[in-house]
């Protein structure tokens, strides 16, 4: 009878062990699984888009230089010597690029600037005894040499002076308009052995100025 005693109470002791230790179990919280951070990236600011090209702008090309003139065939000159009006005139430079003053005689003055003929007549007159210290000034009356020349379906084709700087617009003007069937879409202008295009109707509108160049002495516009 002892031994059954013993026996149950050890059965009774288990089952109360078993049940402290559910009971435990129970009231711990779930272990709850690490949370993973994002992996850390650099923050980088996004790159600000391009700026557009920017388109250049249509430029004309420069005039010739007008800062210093050279005389050529057909100029005509007009040279004042103070108090000596008998020397002093205009004179034509002739086609080897001489003017004659009288008692002076011939000057060279072709590819000279004026200021370069005023020196030589200031050293012949002085040479030559002619005055001691003369006050000489020189001058352009009248521009011949520098041409340019208009060719093809015009009113008025032929040779014009290019006396200050003009550009293929303006100097078609002076031609006088175009003939009924002149293809003023393809104008030339030829210039040694460059060759540069020009449409007269884009022009005129206001589209592709660029192409309204400055002349410059000998250039051929061709209008066909």
């Amino acid at each position: 009878m002892r031994s059954v005693l013993i026996a149950t109470a050890l059965v009774w002791w288990s089952l109360c062990g078993l049940c402290v230790a559910e009971a435990d179990g129970s009231q711990q919280p779930a272990a709850t699984p690490a949370s993973q951070s994002p992996p850390a990236v650099d923050s980088v600011p996004p790159a600000a888009p391009a700026a557009p090209p920017r388109m250049a702008a249509a430029t004309k090309s420069t005039p010739p230089s007008t800062a210093v003139y050279k005389i050529g065939a057909e100029d005509i000159l007009k040279v004042g010597i103070w108090n000596n009006p008998n020397m002093s005139g205009e004179f034509p430079v002739r086609p080897d690029g001489a003017i004659s003053i009288p008692l002076i005689g011939d000057v060279m003055v072709m590819d000279k600037t004026p200021q370069d003929v005023e020196a030589e007549i200031t050293h012949k007159l002085v040479d030559g005894q002619l005055i001691r210290d003369p006050h000489v000034s020189v001058g352009l009356a009248a521009v011949h040499s520098k041409k340019y020349y208009i060719n093809g379906e015009v009113n008025k084709p032929g040779a014009y002076d290019l006396v200050v700087p003009t550009t293929i617009m303006e100097g078609l003007v002076n031609a006088g308009g175009f003939r009924d069937f002149a293809n003023t879409r393809k104008i030339r202008i030829l210039r040694g052995e460059k060759e540069f295009k020009f449409n007269y109707n884009q022009v005129s509108h206001g589209k592709n100025r660029d192409q309204n160049i400055y002349l410059e002495p000998g250039d051929q516009i061709i209008v066909p």
